[in-house]
């Protein structure tokens, strides 16, 4: 996934690049460049949130839970948890209705299925509700709360 995000990253960065050279030095605009540019961030956003919470690096308020004490701390931690399970999981099934009603749409300028324009928000959704869950399982066996450190990535 980190390699993926990489190579997301760097398409969002080199397509408004080659956009912006291709106009101003050959005077040939690329056509589709903005909605290919939306697609790599859309696509990043969702795929990389997977990772960055496998890594801990999703924002939890640690520096206040460290004020609460040891149990208070456990519960608040498995309710964030259950709340991102939640969201994510509401997050899955509605992008999969809005694929499904959506079918025969496409995008406008580059004329791409509009299901595989909605996929990465579907896989990374996905990707969340199973990371945010073995994380609330894993909160859940231990009894304790984890002791929290904010990772940079």
């Amino acid at each position: 996934m980190r390699v993926a995000s990489l190579l997301l990253l760097a398409a969002v960065v080199i397509t408004p690049l080659a956009q912006i050279t291709m106009r101003g030095v050959f005077n040939l605009p690329m056509a589709g460049a903005e909605e290919m540019t939306r697609y790599f961030m859309i696509a990043l956003a969702f795929l990389a949130a997977s990772y960055v919470t496998q890594q801990g690096g999703q924002i939890r308020m640690e520096e206040f839970q460290i004020f609460l004490p040891p149990r208070p701390r456990w519960v608040l931690q498995l309710m964030v948890e259950l709340a991102g399970v939640v969201v994510f999981g509401i997050f899955f099934v509605a992008s999969l209705v809005t694929i499904s009603r959506n079918m025969n749409s496409v995008t406008p300028v580059m004329e791409m299925p509009f299901w595989l324009f909605m996929a990465p928000l579907t896989v990374g959704s996905l990707l969340l509700v199973l990371e945010t869950g073995v994380t609330l399982a894993h909160t859940w066996h231990n009894r304790r709360p984890d002791e929290k450190h904010t990772v940079l990535t």
